[in-house]
């Protein structure tokens, strides 16, 4: 305990007052990480990417439609929704 020291009054370069966690990096960098780390001679990404071809080859629709999706662009869905608010009098 004896390594232990009070926060200074001001500025103490210790203190984190943004709030924001410094160290971890974001999903999406851990993710591509991840993915481009070699498996057995290959990506992960590549693994994956093969596996998901197999599993679609032995008729996984979902696979496939995966797939399929992926490799034409798949095209943006719009949603459209018509919202009727009316207020009665309570009188």
């Amino acid at each position: 305990m004896d390594n232990l020291k009070p926060f200074q009054k001001g500025t103490d370069e210790r203190r984190n007052v943004s709030g924001k966690n410094k160290k971890s990096p974001g999903l999406a960098e851990l993710l591509a990480d991840v993915l481009s780390q070699p498996s057995k001679g290959t990506s992960t990404a590549n693994a994956n990417l093969i596996a998901l071809k197999n599993k679609a080859i032995k008729g996984d629709i979902k696979a496939a439609v995966w797939l399929f999706e992926r490799a034409n662009s798949k095209a943006k869905q719009s949603v459209q929704q018509e919202v009727d608010v009316s207020i009665k009098d309570a009188r």
